[in-house]
């Protein structure tokens, strides 16, 4: 069965590169061992999130595994006696989250098998490298004239795609590089267009683009054949490492951090803009523009890689560039990844941030010149500079190029069209992203400033202030109504008569907070009738406010000569018959 037969494969059309964040949630006891259950999230959204549960026992096991990194990982010690006590499982706990904060923003190790494996068991159980075989034997069915010689085991840092070193039978000594990769989520050609697109890169040929033995695809995967380089890529040369080796031992923690001369950053530098503009004239996608992906050839750079596009593979800096909207097309993508490349060649290392507040000395300030052009903060707020116009800097518009190979590289109208649409839609998934993490930047930038202490002390201050004028409106409101209130009781025809002996008697309206006088002792005899020929006077003066006041004025008011005289008969004396 030929190798385009065969649709099968494991076929998540997952994006590797989305970062994973993991929080221990809660620790619990079951025996003789202590289980930690773990949040893990993919992105953004809490929706995509799940739970595991693991042990110390399976941290150690990674931690073990990821030690060919030579990274000094921060996992806590193990305890034998005391292990099951509750001070020491929360400080262990909060030891592991540290050692998962740890790798899983570590670039490289967040990106790795053993890391994705460990975080999400459902979508990364599936052995790949069985799959690659199964592929390639099938391939071998058709092509007899291949042969493998070893599996180039972990060389490379994507998870779907494996190396073999190859051999044509009849030519033994040459060695040639098998990669097979499954199709990512980017894959927006058809099967057929797909198959087209691929076996045209054989036909390519210019002096920067690295060279394409055989290239085949079907409708689950990618199988391309170059040339074996024995002095590796420009990442070896920048780390000093061996191309054959696990990519997690070459690049983690390189022994030496060196960059490189100024005359090489100028000459790579120059060949790699001089292939990426050939490109976007072109309207070839690319967008996986890193130091891995050029291989050395005397002291020519030569592209590799031109396939992941077609297959719809996320780029190595995808984390990094889908965080800024004005990198938004691949030509905008491609002059950034030139950017981390520019910073690797110069520093001998990767940037430890994007974007650099401030770069390091380097070599000559031109260098400077092109690093702030594409990944200061002013770059990323207005956007990439093209490939044209940074190979007018001084940095490499001095720079003369020999190789007078001429660039040939034909693709036919109908296939230029199916890769521009291609091309959109690519951009249009990026765009997309990139509003979401926009939207939950604000999102949490602004529950991050509501939770501030400072913030916390300005509201309870606006808090204070609110309360206060609230109480002082209130105040004033209420004796207002009080006001009112006397002012109806204490003016107009409806206003009770005040007599000498029956004082007016205090307002209800402030008796609650107000004592009422004490009450007159009783008089001796009943009171007579009021005197109606005399009238009473209304008082002209407002009513008080309040009952005291009330009484005070109904004392003042009262005069003695107003009372009539009366005659009375005392039959209190004793009788005496």
């Amino acid at each position: 069965m030929a190798f385009l037969e065969k649709p099968t494969g494991g076929k998540v059309l997952l994006d590797d590169t989305v970062p994973l964040s993991a929080v221990i949630e809660a620790s619990q006891s079951l025996h003789s061992h202590t289980e930690y259950i773990i949040r893990v999230q993919r992105g953004i959204s809490m929706e995509n999130s799940w739970q595991i549960v693991r042990r110390y026992s399976d941290f150690d096991l990674l931690n073990n595994s990821l030690q060919i990194s030579a990274l000094s990982l921060p996992l806590p010690p193990k305890k034998l006696i005391g292990n099951m006590e509750r001070e020491f499982i929360a400080e262990r706990q909060k030891g592991l989250q540290s050692y998962l904060d740890v790798i899983t923003t570590n670039h490289i190790l967040s990106n790795c098998e053993l890391v994705k494996k460990f975080l999400d068991p459902n979508n990364y159980s599936v052995n790949y490298t069985e799959i690659a075989l199964q592929h390639v034997s099938m391939f071998f069915r058709s092509e007899p004239k291949w042969e493998v010689v070893e599996p180039l085991k972990d060389i490379g840092w994507r998870i779907r795609k494996k190396y073999f070193l190859m051999k044509i039978k009849n030519q033994p000594k040459e060695r040639l590089m098998l990669n097979w990769a499954d199709l990512g989520p980017d894959k927006f050609l058809s099967d057929k267009e797909l198959q087209c697109a691929v076996k045209l890169l054989s036909a390519c040929s210019h002096p920067y683009i690295y060279k394409v033995t055989f290239a085949t695809a079907n409708e689950s995967s990618a199988l391309v054949i170059r040339p074996f380089n024995e002095k590796g890529t420009l990442k070896d040369l920048i780390y000093k490492a061996k191309p054959k080796e696990p990519f997690l031992k070459k690049y983690c923690n390189p022994k030496k951090i060196q960059g490189l001369e100024l005359q090489q950053i100028k000459t790579f530098g120059r060949q790699i803009l001089e292939v990426l503009k050939f490109l976007h004239e072109k309207g070839f996608p690319y967008g996986h523009l890193h130091s891995a992906n050029v291989m050395l050839d005397g002291d020519t750079c030569k592209l590799l890689d031109l396939e992941n596009a077609l297959l719809g593979l996320p780029s190595f800096y995808r984390s990094y560039f889908s965080q800024f909207r004005k990198i938004n097309t691949l030509e905008s993508i491609d002059v950034h990844c030139f950017g981390h490349l520019l910073y690797e060649m110069t520093y001998g290392r990767p940037p430890d941030s994007i974007p650099v507040d401030s770069f390091p000395p380097a070599p000559s300030l031109s260098v400077v010149s092109v690093l702030e052009s594409i990944l200061s903060c002013d770059a990323m707020k207005n956007g990439m500079p093209t490939a044209s116009r940074l190979l007018q800097m001084p940095l490499f518009s001095d720079v003369l190029l020999t190789n007078s190979e001429k660039p040939q590289f034909k693709i036919p109208t109908k296939l230029r069209e199916a890769l521009k649409i291609a091309k959109e839609c690519i951009e249009k998934r990026l765009t997309e992203e990139q509003k979401l993490i926009h939207q939950h930047r604000r999102l949490t930038r602004a529950q991050s400033h509501h939770g501030s202490e400072e913030e916390k002390k300005r509201r309870k201050i606006l808090a204070r202030k609110k309360s206060k004028r609230s109480t002082f409106e209130s105040g004033e409101e209420h004796s207002a109504k009080y006001s009112n209130s006397n002012n109806s009781a204490g003016s107009g025809a409806s206003s009770p008569l005040t007599s000498p002996s029956s004082p007016t008697p205090p307002s209800t309206a402030g008796a609650s907070s107000i004592p009422p006088p004490p009450p007159l002792p009783p008089p001796a005899a009943p009171p007579p009738p009021p005197n109606t020929d005399v009238p009473i006077q209304p008082d002209p003066r407002p009513a008080v406010s309040t009952s005291r006041g009330a009484l005070l004025s109904s004392i003042q008011r009262f005069q003695k000569g107003t009372l009539k005289k009366t005659e009375t008969c005392d039959h209190s004396a004793p009788r005496i018959s």
